[in-house]
């Protein structure tokens, strides 16, 4: 069966990481916990999707507006896509802190907007916020391990994904620039290639790589800005990890990064990216 729309073939494979995850990882994530990011996630999207909408419709303003409005129509998909991505990497003990998360994830598309673009990638904004305003969220980017069936379905599942949206070279590129900082650091430092291949083959960073870095709502539209961009996120990833020994660290890079996609898509223009659908719906 051919799903309707690119974004459900996410939908699908996030989904089945997280319940392959909690089967096989014994992850201490509640059930609960992801109800309620799902639900925070889809509850703001319709509020803020439906307060545009009647913006624009002045007075034709109806309850069946509200949960019908075009424009949360055309955006639950990436709304779950997000609440998915903060489930599979973002932990927290209490249901506040995913809600919390959830709503600003959201939230982040309709407060930095330029050229009716939104800048940040809603779920890496939800995941900072969260670890900035709470104590009570953390990442746990070693949960996946380095078993490499998982990285092969990752990576299947990703390049999937990456040629149906065509942005497959900002995983490759980014990929290939933090293996070859690793591979050097490495070197210098006269490590083993153990050491080299335990730092690269982790399944947070595929997820990372194949499902956030390359967005195509939030990263730059022409294909060389997404290359020098890229290498940017690789650069400064590797000086975060190893200056201030965060783990987190490839999160903080994009989060730092994504602003001055404004400006890289000034100086390479290419059209905004629009979701393949067999249904035409505005997104936001």
């Amino acid at each position: 069966m051919i799903l309707r729309d690119d974004r459900d073939y996410q939908i699908l494979f996030l989904g089945s990481f997280l319940g392959l995850g909690m089967i096989t990882r014994d992850w201490s994530l509640k059930p609960e916990l992801i109800i309620v990011a799902i639900i925070s996630c889809l509850l703001t999207q319709l509020l803020l999707t439906s307060w545009v909408y009647f913006i624009k419709q002045k007075n034709k303003i109806s309850f069946n507006l509200f949960l019908n409005n075009p424009l949360f129509m055309g955006s639950w998909r990436s709304s779950l896509i997000t609440a998915l991505g903060l489930c599979l990497l973002l932990r927290a003990n209490h249901e506040t802190t995913m809600i919390l998360a959830g709503s600003l994830a959201i939230a982040s598309k309709f407060m930095f907007r330029v050229s009716q673009k939104h800048f940040f990638n809603p779920a890496n904004f939800g995941i900072i916020a969260a670890l900035t305003l709470t104590q009570d969220a953390w990442l746990s980017p070693g949960q996946w391990g380095n078993d490499f069936w998982f990285l092969l379905l990752f990576l299947g599942a990703g390049a999937m994904i990456l040629k149906r949206v065509g942005r497959w070279e900002t995983s490759a590129v980014f990929l290939l620039f933090y293996t070859l900082l690793e591979a050097v650091r490495n070197f210098w430092l006269g490590w083993s290639w153990d050491v080299l291949s335990h730092h690269l083959m982790t399944g947070s960073l595929l997820l990372f790589a194949l499902f956030m870095l390359t967005d195509p709502r939030s990263i730059p539209n022409h294909y060389l800005s997404r290359i020098f961009w890229a290498i940017a996120i690789a650069i400064v990833t590797f000086m975060i990890q190893y200056s201030l020994y965060l783990s987190t660290a490839i999160f903080w890079a994009l989060f730092f990064l994504s602003p001055p996609t404004i400006m890289l898509d000034y100086c390479w223009y290419s059209p905004k990216f629009n979701w393949k659908v067999s249904i035409a719906h505005p997104t936001i």
